[in-house]
């Protein structure tokens, strides 16, 4: 039993730090990735928008308030997109229109997803524009200003890493307590 209990935690371990490296590594692989220019001709499938400059998503106007509040529900839930500005006391959160906090949620989780084209459709709700929508204080994203931003996910692997690390610890317990 002891054998077997040693054994496991070498493994869960050796796991550990694996997964920190090789999230370490796919991030720093990624980072200086976005510095290298790509001389293809064609773009990646589904992405379009890097052949003509600067894009931004935003909220179509004429779609219904309903599918745009399930849109804009989504992109800053599930979709994970900084929708801290456009919250009240915000630099965006004026004007207070469904229509003005869409656009600014659909383009974070667009710029955040490498502009690809299939990242600004929200169900039909969204359309890529080259006019920037940026007004005033609040300042819209552009495929320039996500590309510095690997600290910040490399901090997100990492306590995604830890969190798994402390799972495989709690179900170690656990099977240690049933026997």
């Amino acid at each position: 039993m002891r054998i077997t209990l040693c054994l496991y935690l070498n493994l869960v371990v050796l796991q550990f730090f694996l997964g920190f490296i090789m999230t370490n590594a796919m991030v720093e692989e990624k980072a200086e990735a976005a510095f290298i220019p790509i001389t293809s001709l064609s773009p990646p499938e589904g992405n379009t928008t890097f052949l003509d400059g600067t894009t931004w998503c935003v909220a179509r106007p004429a779609v219904s308030p309903i599918e745009l509040q399930i849109a804009l529900d989504w992109a800053c839930g599930f979709g994970k997109a900084d929708c801290h500005p456009i919250q009240a006391g915000g630099p965006c959160y004026e004007p207070n229109t469904l229509l003005s906090h869409a656009s600014f949620a659909f383009n974070s989780y667009y710029q955040q997803n490498g502009n690809s084209d299939i990242a600004c459709h929200f169900g039909g709700t969204a359309t890529l524009t080259q006019n920037n929508p940026s007004y005033e204080r609040c300042a819209f994203a552009s495929s320039g200003s996500y590309r510095a931003s690997g600290a910040s996910s490399s901090k997100d692997s990492a306590k995604k890493v830890i969190i798994w690390w402390k799972i495989e610890v709690i179900l170690l317990i656990l099977y240690l307590r049933r026997r």
